[in-house]
């Protein structure tokens, strides 16, 4: 019965046996073993290069079992991973399986190189070498799950969008191809015609490929990480004590920093980082929209990592017990906010950015002001947060959590006020309560909210699409610092709007008309949408370069 065998069935040879444990349909085939038992219906036996297995071989489409893991290498050929993956079963690679291994012997070799740096200095005595080492081998062992546990939480969130992100991810195949030397035969990653007719089945590439672009996207990473002084700058070099157990950190925390391999260990950290937060695609699509390098995504990514603390947010959508789809869904709204603060401090502040002060700038104005905005959001903005958010309580998510969550979003814009503060010299509390009232008022988060509707589509649509928000943030940044440059001490933020739109009628009038057109049409098309952002700009007084502070 566990074999699945076909009624009748009462012998078998050997092969036969074998070939039926491998099709049979349970929950887990585990290859801890030597050779190749599983191929693409596409390859024959010979193209394996595995002849002692060729009699018990199977192809992948053929199993039936869910899930395949893996401690041995080369279980599976790289199409029959894939193939088994496109016909429903999970898989990864086998270096994604037993990537804890590898971790495990990087931890043990540069905690001996520590450890014998330290011998060799009497600064700890030899005696005390070994058993110091032995000490930390569960330490060790968390740290090695932790890493593996944030790679394959990325591989789950990547599987969940490789649909969406697909032209992202063809993009980024013939970017490394090109400038990487990337060979996608030999990984077995799709050609561009196979990626035509993905696209227009609306797949995305399978569990196997994304572990194996993950690997190739970590690795240029970390050479582009290596080949600057980024690992050498003070903000970052202070992480590594992070990648030693607490045993040797709490003794020897100068020394650590001192390590002959720190600058790879810093790079390695901060790479599994990004990705694994951020993304597959996340310093592919900097350099793409901002033409970011690699090290500006990085710094990017710290700051906007720490200015909303993002490692809070990470934490309690992890620990909150909810399913897997509800956590992922969480994960992904929470890097719409990464992704787009991320562009804002590349586009907005001094380059390259300097961590530590713009952290320092924003987190103080980002904690005074974004418990304020709960009671701030009205209209649409308010009425689009209850519904998206509504959406994953009902299926089992915290109330609390999941409204936070989504007004990540809602929160963005604190970036812009807190400059809008500085510029004008008046209270953040005020100008927050301006800003939101003004939102809602004109409907700009609405547009927003279209803005984002839009297909994604090609690179250039894509773009298009950044353009767009980028314009109509710009627009009510602007606006804000013109009606509170014309209000007075004292007035509420809806007596500035009337004051304003009163001094301004004939101006706005015009405009004010178009926008409640395309609003009533209900053609939200990047056309129109356009228009609509021309709009709102011709509401701005002044067209004059943006002011900046901080510079």
């Amino acid at each position: 019965i566990a074999l699945g065998l076909a009624e009748g069935v009462t012998k078998l040879s050997p092969p036969e046996l074998m070939q039926a444990i491998l099709s049979a349909p349970v929950d887990l085939l585990w290859n801890g073993g030597i050779g190749t038992y599983v191929k693409a219906s596409t390859e024959t036996n010979a193209q394996v290069g595995d002849k002692s297995n060729d009699a018990v071989r199977v192809d992948g489409q053929d199993l039936r079992v869910k899930v395949i893991g893996e401690g041995g290498n080369l279980g599976v050929t790289a199409l029959g991973r894939i193939e088994f993956s496109a016909s429903g079963g999970h898989i990864n690679t086998d270096a994604i399986d037993n990537s804890a291994g590898v971790d495990c012997s990087d931890h043990e070799v540069n905690i001996k190189i520590l450890l014998d740096s330290l011998v060799r200095s009497q600064l700890l005595p030899t005696q005390e070498r070994n058993p110091l080492l032995a000490s930390m081998t569960d330490d060790v062992a968390a740290l090695v799950l932790a890493d593996n546990i944030a790679q394959n939480a990325l591989l789950g969130i990547s599987r969940v969008t490789a649909s969406q992100m697909l032209g992202v991810h063809r993009r980024q195949l013939t970017d490394l191809t090109k400038a990487r030397g990337l060979d996608r035969k030999l990984e077995a990653l799709p050609t561009d015609k196979e990626i035509e007719r993905r696209l227009e089945a609306g797949v995305g590439l399978t569990s196997p490929e994304l572990a194996t672009l993950t690997a190739h996207v970590k690795l240029s990473l970390k050479d582009d990480l290596l080949a600057t002084e980024l690992p050498d700058n003070d903000f970052f070099a202070q992480q590594i004590p992070q990648y030693f157990p607490t045993a040797v950190r709490d003794r020897f925390e100068t020394e650590i920093k001192a390590h002959p391999l720190r600058r790879q260990i810093v790079a390695t950290m901060l790479v599994n980082e990004v990705i694994d937060n951020g993304g597959i695609t996340y310093a592919y699509r900097l350099a793409e929209e901002t033409g970011a390098s690699s090290t500006d995504s990085i710094r990017a990514y710290a700051a906007v990592r720490e200015v909303f603390a993002l490692d809070e947010v990470w934490s309690r959508i992890r620990s909150a017990g909810v399913s897997a789809e509800i956590e992922n869904e969480l994960i992904v709204e929470s890097c719409r906010l990464l992704d787009r603060a991320s562009r804002w401090f590349l586009a907005n502040r001094p380059q390259p950015i300097a961590v530590g002060a713009e952290v320092a700038r924003y987190s103080a104005a980002y904690r005074a002001t974004a418990p304020l905005v709960p009671g701030l959001l009205a209209g649409h903005q308010l009425d689009d947060l209850l519904v998206r958010a509504q959406s994953v309580i009902d299926r089992g998510a915290p109330e609390a959590l999941a409204l936070d969550v989504f007004r990540l979003l809602d929160v963005y814009c604190l970036l812009d006020i807190a400059d809008i503060a500085d510029i004008a010299d008046h209270d953040i509390t005020e100008v927050a309560e301006l800003y939101y009232a003004l939102d809602a008022h004109l409907g700009i988060d609405w547009l927003l909210s279209a803005v984002s509707g839009l297909e994604r589509g090609d690179r250039w649509h894509s773009l298009a699409r950044l353009a767009l928000r980028d314009d109509l943030y710009s627009s009510l940044r602007q606006l804000t610092m013109e009606v509170l440059a014309g209000g007075e001490p004292g007035e509420s933020p809806q007596e500035k709007i009337d004051e304003w739109e009163s001094t301004n009628a004939s101006r706005l009038s015009r405009a004010r008309a178009a926008l409640v057109e395309i609003f009533e049409s209900g053609t939200l098309d990047l056309a129109t949408l356009s228009v609509a952002a021309r709009q709102v700009r011709s509401m701005v007084r002044s067209m004059g370069t943006r002011s900046e502070v901080g510079r």
